[in-house]
Order: C-alpha cells, then sequence, then structure tokens
C-alpha cells in the first residue's frame, strides 16, 4: 500500500448501516473490499467502535452486540486507541462544535490521518468546512 493511500474512517453510523444492511451499506462493503487488499485503509476510533456495541445492545440485547463485536474483529478495519491527546483534541472539538462528544472522536481521526469520514449522520453538516466527508445516506 502506497502512502497516498486512501484513508477511510468510519463512524458508528457507517459501520451500523453495513452491519445492518441498511441505506450506504454497499459503499462501506467497497471501502472494506479495497482494505482488506491493501488498496486503502479503513480507521476507526475506539470510542466509535463502544457506540456500536451500545446501540446494539440496547437494541438487540447483549449477546447480539458480543456477536456484532466478534464480527467486527475479523474486518480489515483498524481500531485506533484512544490516548490523553486524542481524548483532549475530542474535547476540543466538542467544545466548538455542536456534534456529540462520540462523534468528536470520529472529527479527531480524520484529521490526525488525513482522511475522510464515511457516515450519513446529519449532525456532521456543522463539520463540513474543517473535515473531509462522503455521505452514505
Amino acid at each position: 500500500m502506497s502512502d497516498s493511500a486512501t484513508v477511510s474512517i468510519l463512524d458508528s453510523y457507517a459501520l451500523l448501516a453495513y452491519l445492518g444492511g441498511e441505506v450506504g451499506e454497499g459503499r462501506v462493503k467497497e471501502i472494506l473490499h479495497d482494505a482488506s487488499f491493501g488498496e486503502s485503509r479503513a480507521l476507526m476510533s475506539l470510542i466509535n467502535l463502544g457506540e456500536v456495541a451500545y446501540i446494539t445492545e440496547r437494541e438487540r440485547g447483549l449477546a447480539k452486540a458480543q456477536e456484532v463485536l466478534a464480527m467486527v474483529e475479523q474486518l480489515p478495519i483498524k481500531i485506533l486507541p484512544v490516548d490523553r491527546q486524542t481524548v483532549l483534541a475530542a474535547a476540543h472539538v466538542k467544545a466548538n462544535f455542536p456534534v456529540a462528544y462520540a462523534d468528536a472522536f470520529a472529527i479527531v481521526a480524520v484529521q490526525e490521518h488525513e482522511g475522510t469520514l464515511i457516515t450519513g449522520d446529519p449532525e456532521f453538516e456543522s463539520v463540513k468546512d474543517i473535515v473531509q466527508i462522503e455521505w452514505i445516506r
């Protein structure tokens, strides 16, 4: 993979669309296909993975959430760890834009990895001037 390979940052909306066969699933599938062959990189903040877990557990139960997490482990998505610097950067984003705290971690990931946010969440409209976004809705 070259240094100029496409970097896609998935938020919870994108991963849930893929897992649930919802609008946007096809595009996420393409991104994961390319990542599996090293043609691009698919990244996700650990905080956004946690968001997928709690949404799945709330809507479909703990067993399904555990099943989903096991499935995600098999996907070519690099889960980005969260350290003090990342937390403080996300806090800065949250302080300055009307986004959910978890979404601020996706924004920071886009900035740090010079990637494109893959989402259908309309909340990200407020940051479209500071990060590159590909809408899948």
